[in-house]
């Protein structure tokens, strides 16, 4: 399996089991709080820079960030109907284990 396929496989075991926020503003917060686990960010975000705060933001509050290659596919994984920039995963419920991997 790829790493993006985990990825988002993490993000659909963390909305059925744990705990998400979808789109940018709450990924951000969650970032600022400390309380994210996993942030992950759609490659195809435009324009680009309403995205680009996440890296140095999560670099500095050592919270992994990952990319993946789609918005849609981001929004299927979070459960919603449109695709979406950015989800923080703030429990992994039963995928941490999983989240471990990926992470390695």
């Amino acid at each position: 399996m790829n790493k993006v396929n985990e990825i988002l496989e993490v993000i659909e075991i963390a909305r059925e089991t744990g705990k998400i926020r979808r789109g940018l503003n709450e990924a951000t917060k969650a970032v600022e709080r400390g309380i994210a686990k996993l942030i992950v960010v759609a490659d195809d975000v435009d324009p680009p820079e309403i995205a680009m705060h996440l890296q140095p933001l999560c670099d500095e509050k050592k919270i992994p960030l990952v990319r993946v290659s789609s918005k849609s596919e981001l929004g299927r994984a979070a459960g919603i109907e449109v695709s979406t920039a950015a989800v923080a995963v703030l429990d992994a419920g039963e995928g941490k284990k999983k989240l471990g991997d990926v992470l390695k």
